[in-house]
């Protein structure tokens, strides 16, 4: 069999068999055909959203072999891993920053292959090629956000700018139950998370968890009114379209989770989690009630009920927030890489990014001295 590869791409994940792109994949929500389609589907990407499909896949012997979840971009917004500055910093040296390609997962800082293959070698045969694709699209450059640490490393041998941020997480030290992971606590944050708890359960309504068959449409109605109001307020407007929640309620209903607290039966409050092979992933909240701690309840306590039950490893709750820390979350690494065609920029990034990393592991560290858990322990 030979060993040459054919680059294409694709303007559509639907373009590509969602078997072929599901069988290359780990299991992860996010990248599978299906949330991609959902995206595409309800107009949250595309034409007018600065995020157009450019999906990439590498053929050998006329099967599909390794795909990249990829997008051109005219803006820098619904990314997570930040490079206005450099963007302005390209545009003021009279460079054109826009547009660049983003190999990511559009709206979502979650963690998860970037590189679809079943191997390094054509993993790293991806990431040149993305380098090829920005020559030819004479695109700035390119980035893959959120990528894991082996892919990092790959990245990196390749001539990719890795790049280290930070998010909290909680993870599943093997606790049988809520209780045990509070037995890890120190005394003051046992009590003090207790005593959380029971004034948010205690806002005078009930709270569900919704998922597969149990998610009905007009749980999405409600839903929708929430996301909206939490989009307005971080973004200014929604990044997903109301047409994106009924696409995942027919197609994604098992890889959900809906935390809703009810008053009298009507919704009044709910976070949204993706469910992938070992992780739950907190991606949206929104209230039309304030309630003492509810917040907290919903987004961040019931998920680890969710994956203490369920024997899962981690929850990642998304991006930003130290108040994650005092609730058993923990400070660790994200992965990113980052490639520019022009060589002084790429140097001048390079330097940026090997004190960035510096600075953020002593702060990954520290940050270790705010968790709950016993000292020592």
């Amino acid at each position: 069999m030979t060993d040459a590869l054919t680059l294409s791409t694709h303007d559509s994940i639907h373009k590509v068999a969602p078997e072929v792109w599901d069988g290359l994949g780990d299991g992860n929500p996010f990248t599978t055909h299906r949330f991609l389609a959902a995206l595409e589907d309800s107009r949250s990407v595309g034409t007018g959203t600065g995020w157009q499909p450019l999906h990439l896949t590498l053929e050998r012997g006329g099967d599909v072999v390794a795909a990249m979840p990829l997008y051109a971009k005219s803006h820098s917004q619904g990314e997570y891993i930040f490079d206005h500055a450099w963007a302005d910093a390209y545009m003021r040296a009279g460079g054109r920053y826009y547009p660049k390609l983003q190999a990511t997962v559009p709206f979502t800082p979650a963690t998860g292959q970037r590189l679809l293959a079943r191997d390094d070698r054509d993993r790293a045969a991806l990431l040149q090629a993305l380098m090829q694709l920005t020559d030819r699209a004479e695109c700035s450059g390119a980035h893959v956000t959120f990528c894991t640490a082996s892919e990092a490393a790959l990245g990196a041998d390749a001539g990719f700018l890795p790049r280290v941020t930070q998010q909290y997480h909680w993870l599943n030290r093997g606790y049988g139950s809520y209780d045990n992971f509070l037995a890890a606590l120190s005394s003051r944050k046992r009590k003090d998370l207790r005593k959380e708890r029971a004034k948010a359960q205690g806002f005078g309504g009930t709270i569900r968890h919704l998922t597969g068959d149990d998610l009905r449409p007009e749980h999405w109605d409600a839903f929708w009114e929430f996301y909206q109001d939490t989009g307005a307020r971080k973004w200014g407007q929604p990044y997903l379209t109301r047409a994106f929640f009924d696409r995942v309620q027919e197609t994604m209903r098992d890889d959900m989770l809906l935390v809703m607290a009810e008053d009298d039966g009507h919704p009044i409050a709910g976070a949204l989690n993706f469910l992938g092979p070992d992780a739950v992933y907190g991606r949206y909240w929104g209230c039309v009630q304030d309630h003492a701690f509810l917040h907290f309840e919903l987004c961040y306590h019931q998920a680890i009920d969710h994956a203490i039950a369920h024997g899962l490893g981690r929850v990642e709750a998304g991006a930003q927030g130290e108040h994650k820390l005092a609730r058993g979350y923990e400070a660790v690494p994200i992965h990113s890489l980052h490639w520019v065609r022009d060589p002084g920029f790429l140097r001048a990034l390079e330097n940026y990014l090997d004190e960035e990393r510096d600075a953020m592991g002593r702060e990954i560290a520290a940050l270790a001295d705010f968790t709950p858990f016993r000292k020592g322990g």
